[in-house]
């Protein structure tokens, strides 16, 4: 009975191939346990985040894969037509090149979640590294993709990446706005004008950055609606961006009656000095004496408040403010405001100012 042929090949032929299938998938089960164990092993002995990345690996495996490599292996052991045997060499190589994009999505996914964890969940790091993954997972499929095809019996790769190459051209001319927004998003993460959570200006429209897409950016504005911008047109603006600011510059003028003491002129800018030197978030640039202006005495005063923060910046002026004016109110000057003094001639001094006499 083991004698008897099926298929071209005795089954005793069928039952060592069915038994060394068994037995390779037993051994690839073995050597992937130990391998995960020690790559774990490894893992917790060191601080390095490769042997992390490496350790994922096995982890990624696919049960499935192994069973129809061990079934591969014990198939060569039988007389196959030689169709089915090339066709089985290409599924076999299809389910390894598969395996391998598992394994490199799992790595890249590690890495992203481990740059996460050490505080790039915002800014341009994060902004980098989601573009990183992209182009990484880009990359890898298409390699794979193209040794897959190359295995598969009958196609040409050769061929069809040259009519890949021609159909590319229409293609891109047909979709060239696009691909410059793609273009463009891989600038913004690269180059980094800007990153998620900044605040920054197109235009006159003014918002915080919340996604960086392929196509399009999209911003949050104060009064809480979003904006969208597409990426070719961003980079073709002028961005202002708020969050590169090391410090904020606040001006501002302050007025005095004219009847105040040339004294007390005299010691205003050093009154301002004192009170902005109690200040430890404010850095004072200048406080100048400008001249008369039409109903004042007008002081210039230009100081840095030491924060980026517009909420901080706030706070530093309201109290920059409140304690001039206090130390004004003690020394007792007066704040001018808006006058005007109109000055009325007389009844008959129109001789006086050199106009003729009435006859009558």
């Amino acid at each position: 009975m083991l004698d008897s042929v099926f298929l071209q090949n005795t089954l005793r032929l069928w039952l060592v191939a069915l038994l060394t299938a068994l037995a390779v998938y037993l051994v690839l089960r073995l050597i992937l346990g130990i391998t995960r164990r020690q790559l774990k092993r490894l893992a917790r002995r060191t601080e390095t985040w490769i042997d992390d990345l490496v350790a994922q690996i096995p982890v990624g495996t696919r049960q499935w894969i192994l069973v129809l490599l061990a079934l591969f292996i014990g198939s060569k052991l039988l007389t196959l037509p030689e169709a089915v045997d090339q066709w089985a060499n290409a599924l076999a190589m299809i389910a390894v090149l598969y395996q391998v994009g598992v394994w490199g999505t799992g790595m890249i996914q590690s890495w992203t979640a481990r740059m996460r964890g050490e505080g790039a969940e915002a800014g341009a790091d994060l902004t980098t590294m989601q573009a990183a993954a992209f182009i990484g997972r880009l990359l890898l499929y298409t390699i794979l993709l193209l040794l897959a095809l190359d295995n598969i019996p009958g196609v040409e790769i050769t061929t069809l990446i040259a009519s890949l190459g021609i159909g590319g051209v229409a293609v891109a001319l047909a979709v060239q706005n696009i691909l410059g927004d793609l273009f463009a998003s891989l600038s913004i993460a690269f180059d980094k004008p800007f990153a998620i959570g900044d605040t920054i200006q197109v235009g006159e429209f003014v918002g915080t950055v919340e996604h960086v897409g392929l196509k399009t950016t999209r911003l949050r504005n104060v009064a809480g609606e979003q904006l969208i911008f597409s990426n070719n047109d961003l980079l073709q603006s002028r961005i202002r961006n708020f969050q590169r600011m090391e410090e904020r510059r606040l001006f501002f003028t302050l007025g005095v009656v004219f009847d105040t003491p040339l004294e007390t002129l005299e010691r205003i800018p050093a009154m301002i000095q004192e009170v902005a030197a109690g200040r430890e978030g404010l850095r004072l640039d200048r406080a100048h004496f400008r001249g008369p202006g039409p109903s004042s005495l007008d002081f210039e005063v230009v100081c840095y408040v030491l924060a980026p923060e517009y909420l901080r910046f706030m706070d530093e002026q309201q109290a920059l403010h409140l304690a001039i004016l206090r130390k004004f109110q003690a020394e007792g000057i007066a704040l001018a405001y808006p006058t005007q003094t109109i000055y009325l001639a007389p009844r008959g001094s129109a001789a006086e100012a050199g106009e003729p006499a009435s006859d009558g």
